[in-house]
């Protein structure tokens, strides 16, 4: 459950950012899973599979850095390194 609640929280943001931003949907996602952070780029990516359904995220690229430092300060994170939003044109 608590690896579920990651990624909720990380398509929680995701949609923030688009509705911020007046974007249509998330077309790519570049995510840093830390060593310790219970997840291998597979586990993450089939979490967020599931979870992005039916949301601006659904279908977004997803470009994973897994990290093998244990001692890093952020070994136990998940963090959003960039996020590419599909924004409508504004016409005159």
């Amino acid at each position: 459950m608590h690896e579920t609640g990651i990624v909720r929280d990380v398509i929680h943001r995701l949609e923030q950012a688009a509705r911020d931003a007046g974007a249509e949907r998330v077309c790519g996602v570049d995510v840093w899973l830390g060593a310790l952070s219970s997840f291998s780029p597979a586990h993450f990516r089939a979490h967020f599979d599931e979870e992005s359904r039916g949301t601006v995220a659904q279908g977004a690229a997803l470009r994973i850095v897994a990290s093998e430092d244990i001692a890093d300060p952020n070994a136990q994170n998940v963090m959003i390194r960039s996020v590419e939003l599909e924004i409508p044109e504004r016409t005159a």
